[in-house]
């Protein structure tokens, strides 16, 4: 006999492209086929009901339970609404979800149940429904995600849920909707060179999936704090201390992967956690919750402080794991980018390009967008050049840089290398060396200043810059 509240769980991203337009890459085609496998696991389990807890459904006060027995609505997703509309129909166990409000107001949280019609369902939500439980064959129950919740907060609300299914004496699939990192491309992209938006964040994702694909799931739940500050983690990672907290804080879990690709940039995946030993709820004390508040909160405080004293390290555990062969790496992205803000270029070429994860810029000249002006510079009648102020003009090469590199989302800060082309090396290398280095003092890319007997344009200075995105 199955005495386990949870007969199984699954980490699925909500992306809607995964939904509305999976057959315009491999990758998300790749994630749909896992969604399919994934429902048909899902119609061979016997439980009550599914459960969902989605990163997209953000609340600021507390929490907020779905209680419509039958909500329904078009949906469109406000970041991609050219993707089309969702219509969707859910099944609510209305039950559940008063209960499960009760557990959470138990402990002192402000709770609401929603009953009224057009609520609107999060994304997310939708995605992982009319994928996973198109028929509502199992009705659903769902919780926001509070967007200011920590840890300790975070782990209660989950384990709250395993209470309030213990009391209504039912057995639930448990379905948290995040993606893993969450970093998107902020350039047009092609979808079929759709990949993770940076090498960090993939090195993450893969560990992360190490440790679920070997059932690790309170060891990952460990990690979330530094996963989420190194790989942007989808609203903190914290759906992890949810999940964790519902299946009882342990790594009894037999974990498979079934997808992971990139959406967009974000790191999108499809794993599930079969328990193996039976997953039971954790009473709730209030005495010790206090104590484990208090603690965990002055804990909270004093390690942002400490990380803010000090530049970021690198991670401890080393993230040069072998990527498994059943997870694929995506091909790297390679598109041009033109920053309308920007001065035109003088030929065929664009303000920046992008490959992998390394922007490589045209050469950047002095001159203001949206006109040929050159700052610093004196003119004679037939525009010959009589005088020019190379510091003028030095601060202004920077200015464009900082400019095109903010629009392809980068800085500054991310430069690698600098090469600088000067007209005149022994006038003019003093002045711009004095300007560069207040502009560069604590970044220190490499540099290489070459002199050059004439550019394109009558400017006296011109950088080529390599930086990371």
């Amino acid at each position: 006999m199955n005495t386990s509240l949870i007969t199984k769980a699954y980490i699925v991203s909500g992306m809607p492209h995964i939904l509305l337009a999976p057959e315009r890459s491999a990758g998300w085609g790749r994630l749909r086929s896992a969604f399919e496998a994934i429902r048909a696991d899902i119609d061979r389990e016997e439980a009550d009901l599914i459960l969902y807890f989605s990163t997209q459904w953000l609340s600021i006060l507390g929490y907020t339970f779905q209680a419509d027995p039958r909500p329904e609505w078009v949906h469109v997703d406000q970041n991609w609404h050219e993707l089309g509309s969702m219509p969707y129909q859910f099944t609510i166990d209305c039950d559940f979800a008063g209960a499960y409000a009760e557990a959470v107001a138990e402990m002192g949280y402000k709770t609401r149940l929603i009953n009224y019609k057009g609520f609107p369902i999060d994304t997310g939500t939708i995605v992982a429904q009319k994928l996973l439980n198109p028929q509502n064959r199992l009705p659903a129950a769902m919780v926001s995600c509070n967007m200011y919740s920590e840890k300790e907060e975070t782990t209660r609300l989950g384990q709250a849920a395993a209470r309030a299914l213990q009391r209504s004496g039912k057995k639930a699939i448990a379905v948290l909707v995040s993606s893993l990192s969450h970093r998107f491309h902020v350039e047009p992209l092609d979808p079929v060179h759709d990949r993770i938006s940076s090498r960090k964040d993939e090195e993450w994702n893969r560990k992360i999936l190490e440790m679920l694909a070997a059932g690790q799931v309170e060891n990952v739940a460990q990690t979330v704090r530094e996963f989420a500050r190194q790989a942007h983690g989808d609203q903190k990672f914290k759906g992890m201390w949810w999940l964790n907290g519902l299946l009882g804080q342990s790594n009894d879990f037999e974990g498979k992967v079934y997808a992971y690709e990139a959406v967009w940039g974000t790191g999108a995946t499809a794993v599930r956690l079969k328990p193996t030993h039976p997953v039971t709820a954790t009473p709730f004390d209030p005495v010790a919750a206090r104590e484990e508040g208090s603690q965990a909160d002055l804990v909270e405080a004093l390690t942002d402080f400490e990380r803010s004293s000090r530049p970021p390290s690198p991670p401890t555990t080393p993230l040069s794991v072998p990527p498994p062969s059943t997870l694929p790496a995506p091909p790297f992205p390679d598109f041009e980018i033109v920053n309308p803000g920007s001065a035109e270029p003088v030929g065929n070429y664009p303000h920046a390009r992008r490959y992998g994860d390394v922007l490589f810029l045209s050469g950047i000249g002095p001159r203001k967008p949206g006109s040929k002006e050159i700052p610093g510079v004196s003119f004679d009648a037939d525009r010959r050049v009589v005088a020019y102020d190379i510091r003028e003009q030095t601060r202004s090469v920077i200015e464009n840089v900082k400019t095109i590199l903010e629009h392809a989302g980068s800085s500054l800060e991310k430069v690698l290398d600098v090469q600088v082309f000067l007209t005149n090396m022994a006038r003019d290398f003093p002045g711009y060396n004095e300007v560069y280095n207040q502009a560069f003092a604590n970044i220190r890319p490499t540099r290489t200043t070459v002199e050059v007997g004439a550019l394109p344009t009558p400017i006296a200075v011109e950088f080529k810059v390599i930086a990371r995105p």
